[in-house]
């Protein structure tokens, strides 16, 4: 029997993302606030380690995001139904809560910073002053305005998020290479490169990978919502690779040198100094650039909604897409607001980080592993809605999945306690090892007994 729900995977007139799409998709997704602000938290190491991390963690992370393109290549389905087979035909609401949350949240985080360059935009051209009132009215003002825009983004589904994508990358090229020019101009790059935060400020190698992996591996879990509507298979894999290393290292690489030279320029560091919005007013990089921050959140938040919204779809079966993308961008247009009257932005930051860091390594683990390795990517569609089909294990849950899952959020917890582990490696990708060899070796157990 199988319930009233229809799954239908894209079909060949849907497929109409390009290579230059899913590249540009993926770039425009990192190259955004978000990754500036990472670059700029992560300053706090100096510039060679803190590249060199982040190369590591990035390549590492964007493997994975490869591999999870594949799955939404191979078989035409969303993100979050794809972890059906893995969890359960209903376990996979528990991970796509996770992803509407964090989507939702980073939406509101890049909101939130664009939303700052348009209170700078507004002071300048109005001439407010620094009073909390004008501070607190124009960053209202610019949430409105940037949540109109997001609309706007993804009115038209995936449709709009490609053009978009298309014709956003293009101005972030342009202006964000003027940007790049002016802060080396600012202070000379040797400067930069011998500069070493007060140990004060300094942050553990680990905690650094563990910040970095919590960033990257979010877009993971939304790899499948985008490389489902492209025939081409290196789109899927290698565009989404090259795409969203390159986003990233661009953009993380910017914070960090503008973070720091502003910190030289000052005389002061201060992880705070790493909005960009911040930066780019010390500097004195002007008007121009703060309309580069809000461009750069408009073509990441669409990958940010799109993603929130696909996994809307997967809790509640009879949600069309479009609709669950209004209900996401205006639930994250609420949740901007926290930082203005609840705490900095600094410390809303850094809890929502590690309260996702430790979900998303296991359940990435869990999924992929199954993927490629249980079921040797083989899913039958037809049993992704079917009660006492193929995927519905125990009353439509996998509780071989969950429990694996619990104990990679318990040994993420574990290894951040280790002085080892925070110093070096962090316990982000050790967690996930842990989670992908437990489930793969009780996952084969278990398919042995039933054979």
């Amino acid at each position: 029997m199988a319930t009233k729900e229809h799954i239908q995977a894209t079909t060949s007139d849907q497929r109409a993302m390009s290579k230059w799409d899913m590249f540009a998709t993926w770039i425009g997704a990192n190259a955004n606030n978000g990754t500036w602000y990472i670059g700029g938290v992560i300053a706090a190491v100096g510039l060679i380690k803190a590249s060199t991390l982040l190369v590591v963690v990035g390549s590492l992370s964007y493997i994975l995001l490869g591999l999870a393109s594949y799955m939404g290549y191979k078989t035409g389905l969303p993100a979050m139904v794809l972890t059906r087979p893995s969890f359960g035909v209903k376990g996979s609401i528990i991970p796509s809560i996770v992803n509407v949350v964090q989507f939702i949240g980073w939406a509101a985080i890049n909101t939130f910073i664009a939303a700052t360059s348009i209170s700078f935009i507004l002071k300048d051209l109005l001439g407010w002053d620094n009073s909390s009132f004008h501070n607190q009215f124009s960053i209202i003002i610019g949430i409105v305005v940037m949540s109109i825009l997001h609309l706007i983004s993804i009115s038209l589904g995936e449709k709009s998020v490609k053009w978009i994508e298309r014709f956003g990358i293009i101005l972030v090229i342009i202006l964000v290479t003027w940007e790049s020019i002016v802060v080396l101009k600012t202070v000379p790059f040797h400067d930069i490169v011998k500069y070493q935060p007060a140990a004060k400020f300094q942050l553990p190698s680990g905690k650094i990978v563990d910040i970095l992996a919590a960033f990257n591996l979010a877009w993971v879990t939304a790899a499948a919502d985008f490389s489902r509507f492209t025939k081409d298979k290196h789109a899927a894999t290698t565009a989404s690779f090259l795409g969203a290393n390159i986003g990233l290292f661009w953009f993380a690489f910017i914070g960090l040198i503008a973070t720091i030279a502003t910190a030289i320029t000052i005389n002061k560091f201060d992880p705070n100094n790493a909005d960009p919005s911040t930066i780019a007013a010390k500097l004195g990089l002007g008007i121009l650039a703060m309309l580069v921050i809000v461009i750069t959140s408009t073509t990441a938040n669409a990958v940010n909604l799109m993603a929130a919204g696909s996994a809307l779809t997967n809790i509640f079966h009879r949600l069309k897409l479009t609709p669950a993308l209004w209900i996401v961008t205006l639930v994250a247009t609420v949740m901007t607001f926290i930082p203005v009257y609840i705490a900095s932005f600094l410390t809303t930051f850094e809890t929502f980080l590690d309260g996702i860091g430790m979900f998303l390594g296991p359940e990435i683990a869990i999924f992929l592993v199954d993927f490629f390795f249980i079921k040797r990517k083989d899913y039958e569609v037809s049993q992704f809605s079917k009660v006492n089909g193929s995927y519905w294990y125990t009353k439509g849950v996998n509780l071989i999945a969950i429990a694996t899952w619990a104990i990679g959020v318990i040994s993420y917890l574990g290894l951040n306690k280790l002085n080892f582990i925070v110093n070096t490696v962090g316990a982000t990708f050790p967690a996930m090892l842990i989670t992908a060899i437990l489930y793969y070796v009780v996952a084969n157990m278990k398919n042995k007994q039933i054979n």
